[in-house]
C-alpha cells in the first residue's frame, strides 16, 4: 500500500467518525427530550392519581349519604306502617285519627307504593 492510499483510508475513517460523532450528538439530543417528556408525563400521571383518588373517595361519601337517606326513608316508612298496625290513620285524609274496625283504602294504597 502506498502513503496516498494509507493517507486516503485515514481520511475516510476520520470522516466516518465525524459523521459517527454527528449521530451520536442527534441521539443523545432525541434522549434528553425523551427524558424530560417522561418526567412531564410522570408528574402529570401523579396528579392523576391523586385526583382520581379524590374522586374515588367522594363518590363512596355520596354514595354511603345515599345508603344512609335510604334507610332512613326506609325506616319512616316502618314507622307508618307500624303505626297503622296500632289502629291510626296514615293517609293525607284522616292522618294521626283512630281507625274504625275497617281498612282504610287511602292508607293501604300509602303502604303499598313503592
Amino acid at each position: 500500500m502506498n502513503n496516498k492510499e494509507m493517507f486516503d483510508q485515514v481520511s475516510s475513517m476520520e470522516e466516518q467518525i465525524g459523521q459517527l460523532y454527528q449521530q451520536l450528538g442527534d441521539l443523545k439530543g432525541h434522549i434528553k427530550e425523551l427524558l424530560k417528556e417522561n418526567h412531564r408525563m410522570t408528574i402529570e400521571n401523579h396528579h392523576l392519581r391523586q385526583r382520581l383518588d379524590q374522586e374515588v373517595e367522594q363518590e363512596a361519601t355520596k354514595a354511603s349519604e345515599k345508603s344512609d337517606q335510604s334507610n332512613v326513608i326506609g325506616e319512616g316508612h316502618d314507622n307508618l306502617a307500624r303505626l297503622y298496625e296500632e289502629g291510626f290513620h296514615i293517609c293525607n285524609v284522616h292522618f294521626g285519627s283512630p281507625r274504625q274496625d275497617a281498612d282504610c283504602l287511602f292508607c293501604l294504597q300509602f303502604l303499598n307504593k313503592k
